[in-house]
């Protein structure tokens, strides 16, 4: 079950198992490469994807940089970037990124500022990065005043997703997947949200026809909104649906503890109600929301101690927002969503309170 999916100038490849099909690596033939990945990735599958690319090019080399979104930022990048001019890496060479959505957020992010743009291809190995993260042409790193506020629009070479790391994965971490999924569900098609919902046991347990569907639709629906529009656009926005709370949860925590996909599954939560608040959104629907939530054992309370002016004080540097006005993408039904602006702070007040609450529980 191989599937390739095209948009723009870049080719999305989704198998099974990567390492039992090397013909996709004939590009990189006599290419000089450098492979991005995490402690963990490298532990597990490093030596493996080495032997795979030898087929292609000795000329291979790696990094290696800790775990977690807290390693997301300029310091890291600048290191990296210290080794390519010190081993005189050239135009020609492919940046490999090899892990999760943050190694391709950063290594995106070098090929595009080193040497003023050189190759990357993503092998994401997380179904968060798999469904979202490795999928466009975003690239970003975090600053403690903001969550991938530094950044490029660069599109990857190639995207070749492998359906077999994911049997390594942690269950917080397919959890923390889901939350994207469920994402595109709300704010762009409604039978695959129930799809989702029907399912979400499949996908926990990693069953292959589910999980198969599952990644090709999520691919097949960011690409449809990312080959009409290449910029973050209004229509665009609709992917940041739930991350502009769940960024200032990672924010606040200091991108430690909380996991993208948790934080945004929270966000969520509080701009469901803010919608509920609004009246353009049913309670029925609401509570659906809420319900696959909890269905992926996914979080629908921030962190304790996270005050509502902790809230607003972040949100408001938002890149949907603007000094005067906070901007929110918010469901208007299952399927369907909008960006609304200028939302009043007592809105966002109300709601926040809603969400820690748990009113729709009692409703």
């Amino acid at each position: 079950m191989n599937k390739l999916v095209k948009y723009n100038s870049c080719k999305v490849l989704i198998l099974n198992n990567l390492f039992s099909d090397s013909i996709y690596f004939n590009i990189l033939k006599n290419k000089r490469l450098l492979i991005i990945t995490n402690k963990l990735i490298a532990s597990l599958y490093l030596d493996k994807l080495k032997k795979l690319l030898y087929n292609a090019t000795n000329n291979l080399e790696h990094i290696i940089i800790p775990n977690g979104e807290k390693y997301k930022n300029i310091t890291t990048v600048n290191n990296i970037i210290s080794i390519l001019l010190k081993k005189n890496y050239d135009s020609d060479t492919i940046i490999i990124s090899f892990g999760g959505g943050v190694i391709s957020d950063i290594s995106g992010f070098i090929a595009s500022i080193y040497k003023r743009g050189i190759d990357v291809i993503h092998i994401p190995t997380t179904l968060l990065a798999q469904v979202d993260a490795s999928i466009g042409n975003k690239t970003s790193i975090n600053h403690k005043c903001g969550k991938n506020m530094i950044g490029t629009f660069y599109e990857p070479k190639l995207v070749i997703i492998g359906l077999n790391f994911l049997n390594t994965l942690s269950r917080k971490e397919i959890y923390s997947g889901l939350s994207e999924v469920i994402k595109y569900g709300i704010v762009m098609n409604s039978n695959f949200f129930f799809w989702v919902k029907k399912n979400i046991n499949n996908l926990i347990l990693l069953k292959s026809k589910s999980l198969y569907y599952c990644v090709t639709t999520c691919c097949k629906l960011k690409i449809d909104i990312i080959n009409k529009n290449k910029i973050d656009n209004i229509s665009r926005m609709l992917l940041n649906f739930g991350h502009t709370f769940g960024h200032a949860i990672e924010q606040y925590a200091s991108y430690n503890n909380w996991s993208h996909g948790s934080a945004v599954a929270v966000g969520i939560i509080i701009a469901t109600y803010v919608s509920l608040n609004l009246n353009i959104i049913r309670i029925k629907q609401a509570k659906l929301i809420r319900s696959v939530i909890i269905k992926a054992k996914l979080p629908i309370f921030g962190p304790k101690n996270i005050s509502i002016n902790d809230y607003i004080n972040i949100i408001k540097n938002d890149k949907k927002s603007n000094i005067n006005s906070i901007n929110l993408v918010l469901p208007i039904s299952i399927g369907k969503a909008r960006l609304f602006y200028n939302i009043d702070n007592k809105v966002i007040t109300k709601s926040i309170l809603d969400s820690k609450q748990d009113l729709l529980s009692r409703l």
